[in-house]
């Protein structure tokens, strides 16, 4: 699968598809951890200009077959480096996700990275996993998209 997808910096016109990812109720129940209202633009807006704006963020276009499927993004956080993605429902289960934070690890080189996900979360839990990542740590926060405290699994890679 990595041959058909590339990674690349966000332009503008990507938010569009980004906007549309994040309106989808099963793909925000699975991130957990999203905006209060997805379907808020004036919020979605301002979050990718601090975003974007934040040059000790690395974020990227994920695109396959000429098609924004989604993002990939490094940000510092809790003083360390942490990995983060979000692929649109509609293209689930082709190995997208895998190929774009392997991609992404092949530019950012800095050791150790983490990563978090929802523990029911399987999916993101194996797409971590075959790019390395293991489990190091638990910890819990509100998910807006749940609208209840969850349970999350924290992640490192070291190599």
């Amino acid at each position: 699968m990595s041959s058909e997808v590339q990674i690349r910096p966000v332009q503008a016109v990507d938010l569009r598809a980004f906007f549309a990812h994040q309106l989808d109720p099963e793909a925000n129940w699975m991130a957990a951890f999203t905006a209060p209202d997805p379907t808020d633009s004036t919020a979605f807006a301002q979050h990718w200009a601090r975003v974007l704006g934040n040059t000790e963020n690395l974020v990227r276009a994920v695109v396959a077959q000429d098609t924004v499927v989604g993002n990939v993004s490094v940000f510092p956080y809790d003083g360390m480096l942490e990995v983060s993605y979000w692929i649109g429902r509609p293209y689930w289960g082709r190995g997208y996700a895998t190929a774009a934070l392997s991609e992404l690890l092949r530019e950012v080189t800095v050791r150790p990275l983490r990563a978090r996900a929802v523990k029911d979360n399987l999916g993101s839990l194996r797409v971590l996993a075959k790019c390395g990542f293991v489990v190091c740590g638990e910890d819990s926060g509100y998910a807006a998209a749940r609208g209840a405290e969850v349970g999350e699994y924290v992640l490192e890679l070291h190599a």
